[in-house]
């Protein structure tokens, strides 16, 4: 009698992740460098990011389970959201059992909450990772029972003590680290790229156009400005730069971002840990408005560490106006020795291999279960 060779199946990691780019983008970077390590991955989300992933995430098996937002809402929203959190958690535990992961890998948001409680109900390591500076409440809950906390930054506020936590970055698209060894450039025009993130930045809309129409019309024509606004905002910031000499392109989203990064000399953005860590990985001054609804301001945390390395500039909201920008942008392009400055004290910042940092810190923690074992 001759015996069936069986396939050896693959470890399985469960990842948990909602649908906005702060969980989208560390978790498709993540899951690209598992796959390569010969792991089996699903992802567990609610109904928004359910089949509507692209690239390796949507390459994979997902599921959907049911969560809602506990924060800032009214009394009944709260209930509402509750109960469906507490029914998300019993569907995670099914998928748990069903599907026996080594570990769950959450990315924070409340899409991914219930199955990161059910993995801590169900004895399964549970590995987190914080994309920001100050702790997300979702994480703070999640945290005391965690393994491992990866972190994007160094000083995150609201840590456990108690936790093991290792700074891998923030893991980001290929596409960018690919022009990590991109020489600053000194030559040809110069040229701004503005990205206002999810919400668009409205005000970039206003206050840019009228710093840019403040240089005289020779300097004009030495900018090259690429803007992304929310798409209802194009028609009126397209009117706002009407008369400027610059070369202005304007879009609600760029698909060839890694091209417009390698060219560009500053950069005025927002503070999100995406944005952030992107741009000092490839090494780019800035000016950095951190959002100032951000929950716990954790944007101006984020910020922080780019002010006090003297990679970019931080203005609050309250102080992003035509004057001081004016000032900033003049100071900028009449001293590139300073640019060139803050592009290498950037770069210095830049993290590049934060998946395969992430990626190892998994595999010591899965082997230390064995160990237990």
């Amino acid at each position: 009698m001759t015996s069936k060779k069986t396939e050896t199946k693959k470890p399985l990691i469960i990842l948990t992740a909602g649908g906005t780019g702060g969980h989208v983008y560390p978790a498709e970077s993540l899951a690209e460098e598992l796959l390569k390590r010969g792991y089996d991955l699903a992802l567990v989300t609610d109904k928004r990011g359910k089949d509507n992933y692209k690239g390796r995430l949507g390459e994979i098996k997902n599921f959907s389970v049911l969560s809602g937002a506990l924060v800032g809402k009214s009394k009944w929203f709260k209930v509402k959201s509750l109960a469906k959190t507490m029914i998300g958690v019993l569907q995670s535990c099914y998928i748990l059992i069903k599907n026996k992961p080594i570990c769950v890998v959450g990315f924070g948001g409340y899409a991914s909450f219930p199955c990161s409680v059910a993995a801590i109900a169900m004895r399964k390591k549970l590995i987190i990772h914080e994309q920001n500076s100050v702790m997300s409440r979702t994480n703070r809950i999640l945290s005391k029972h965690a393994a491992l906390i990866a972190q994007s930054f160094k000083d995150v506020k609201y840590t456990p003590k108690n936790i093991k936590t290792v700074l891998t970055g923030m893991p980001i698209r290929q596409s960018i680290i690919n022009i990590k060894n991109r020489e600053y450039p000194m030559t040809g025009k110069f040229q701004i790229a503005v990205l206002g993130g999810s919400q668009g930045a409205k005000i970039f809309g206003e206050v840019i156009p009228q710093t840019i129409k403040k240089f005289d019309e020779a300097t004009q024509k030495n900018f090259i400005i690429y803007q992304q606004c929310r798409e209802q905002d194009q028609p009126d910031v397209e009117k706002a730069y009407e008369g400027v000499k610059s070369k202005v392109i304007i879009s609600h989203f760029f698909n060839n971002m890694p091209e417009i990064y390698a060219k560009t000399n500053l950069m005025v953005s927002r503070a999100g840990a995406s944005s952030v860590s992107e741009i000092l990985a490839v090494g780019i001054p800035s000016i950095l408005v951190p959002l100032p609804i951000a929950a716990d301001d954790h944007q101006t945390c984020n910020a922080k560490e780019v002010a006090e390395a003297k990679a970019g500039f931080v203005l609050q909201q309250k102080d992003f106006n035509i004057d001081n920008l004016f000032n900033i942008i003049t100071r900028l392009i009449n001293n590139k020795k300073d640019l060139l400055t803050m592009a290498g004290n950037a770069k210095s910042l830049g993290i590049t291999d934060a998946a395969k940092r992430f990626a190892d810190a998994i595999n010591a923690v899965i082997k230390q279960k064995n160990t237990e074992d």
